[in-house]
C-alpha cells in the first residue's frame, strides 16, 4: 500500500460508506473491508478502489491484509465484539488502530494494550468520531480555562436527526443495563437516566439525561478531572417513564427481547438520507467547576454525528499517515489538542 491507503474496515455499513467516500475527497485510498463480499464489491467499483473480504475470526488471513496495511479505521460495531481481535492483530502486525466506539467497556479495554501498542510503535485510538472528538475537544478546552476543575458535565444532542443501524444494534446491546458515571476518579454504575437538566445549547435549549457516554472513560485520560457525568437529549416525558424502567431490566435483558428488538432494527433503513444528514445538527455543551464553586462552561455546533464522524475519523487518519502519532493508547485531544474539533468544516465553538 503507499502512502495514502489504509485499511476501513466494516467499508459496508452505513458510516463506513460515507467515511469511504469522504476519504476520496481527502486524496486517501480506503482499502474497503468487511464480510458482505457483494457490497464491497459494489462500493469498490463505485469509488475505483480495492477490498478485502474478511472475517475477525480469520486471524490468519486478517493478519496477512494488515502486514500490508500501515493503519485500519474500524467501523463494525458493536465494538465490544469487534475491537479485541483487531487491536490484538494490529499490534501484531505493526498496524496504527483507530474506531468509532463510543463504548466505555471498549476504552477501558483498549488501554490495557498501551505497552504492547508502545512497543508495537503504533497508536491505539479507539473513538475517532462523533464518539468521542467533540466533547473530549470540549473538556480539554474547559479543563484549560480552569486548571483545578474536579468536575466535569458534558451533554450532546441532535437536532432533528435519528440513528443508524450499527447504533441502534449497540444501544440494543444495552438494554436493561444501567449506567455510569465517574466519581473521584472510579468509574461507578447508576441507574440509566439518574438526572436530568435543561441545557442552553445555542440553538435551543433542550432537557438532558446522564447516560453512559464513552467520555466517562476518555475525558478522565484527557483531563484527569475525578469526577464525570455525561448527558444527551430526551424528551422530558420519556424521562420520567425510566424512572420505572428497573421494574423491567429483567425483561430488557432476555434474548428474546432483545432479538425482538434486532429484528426490527434489521428490517429498518439503515440510516438517515443524506438529505436528512445535511439539514441536521448536532451541539455539545460542556461545564467544569472546581472545588471554590468557579465554573466555565463552553458548547459547540457541528454537523450531523455521522458527517462529523466521517471527517474527524479521516482527519486523524491522515495525520497518522503522514506521521504525526503518539505510540500506545491516546485519546482524540490528548493526542491533537482542544483545536482538532476545529478543523472539521463548519464547527463553531463558543465560550459562554
Amino acid at each position: 500500500m503507499n502512502t495514502s491507503s489504509f485499511l476501513l474496515y466494516g467499508a459496508n455499513g452505513y458510516t463506513g460508506k460515507i467515511i469511504a467516500k469522504l476519504a476520496k475527497a481527502y486524496n486517501l485510498n480506503p482499502i474497503l473491508a468487511g464480510r458482505d463480499k457483494i457490497a464491497l464489491q459494489l462500493l469498490a467499483k463505485e469509488l475505483n478502489t480495492n477490498y478485502q473480504v474478511v472475517n475477525l475470526d480469520n486471524t490468519e488471513k486478517l493478519e496477512s491484509i494488515l502486514k500490508e496495511a500501515p493503519l485500519v479505521l474500524h467501523a463494525a460495531g458493536p465494538f465490544k465484539h469487534t475491537a479485541k481481535q483487531m487491536i490484538e492483530a494490529c499490534i501484531k502486525t505493526n498496524t496504527h488502530y483507530i474506531d468509532i466506539t463510543g463504548e466505555i467497556p471498549v476504552y477501558e479495554m483498549a488501554k490495557k494494550y498501551n505497552d504492547a501498542a508502545c512497543n508495537a510503535g503504533i497508536m491505539v485510538m479507539p473513538g475517532t468520531g462523533f464518539d468521542v472528538v467533540p466533547t473530549d475537544c470540549i473538556a480539554l478546552f474547559l479543563k484549560n480555562k480552569l486548571p483545578d476543575a474536579n468536575e466535569l458535565k458534558l451533554a450532546f444532542a441532535s437536532i432533528s436527526g435519528s440513528i443508524s443501524h450499527g447504533t441502534a444494534l449497540t444501544m440494543a446491546e444495552g438494554m436493561g443495563k444501567k449506567s455510569a458515571v465517574r466519581k473521584d476518579g472510579n468509574i461507578v454504575s447508576v441507574p440509566l437516566g439518574h438526572k436530568g437538566m435543561w441545557v442552553d445549547f445555542g440553538i435551543k435549549k433542550l432537557f438532558v439525561m446522564t447516560i453512559p457516554w464513552g467520555d466517562i472513560s476518555t475525558a478522565y485520560t484527557t483531563t484527569k478531572i475525578p469526577n464525570i457525568e455525561t448527558y444527551t437529549g430526551i424528551s422530558p416525558k420519556t424521562f420520567k417513564l425510566l424512572k420505572f424502567q428497573k421494574l423491567f431490566n429483567w425483561l430488557l435483558r432476555t434474548t428474546f427481547i432483545r432479538n425482538r428488538v434486532k429484528n426490527k432494527i434489521n428490517n429498518a433503513p439503515a440510516g438517515p438520507s443524506d438529505e436528512k444528514r445535511n439539514n441536521n445538527k448536532s451541539v455539545i455543551w460542556g461545564e467544569v467547576k472546581n472545588k471554590n464553586g468557579q465554573s466555565k462552561q463552553a458548547r459547540l455546533i457541528c454537523p450531523d454525528g455521522y458527517t462529523l464522524t466521517a471527517f474527524s475519523s479521516i482527519i486523524i487518519a491522515q495525520k497518522i499517515l503522514e506521521g504525526n502519532f503518539k505510540p500506545g493508547y491516546q485519546t482524540p485531544a490528548g493526542c491533537y489538542g482542544e483545536n482538532l474539533i476545529l478543523e472539521i468544516p463548519g464547527i463553531i465553538r463558543e465560550e459562554i
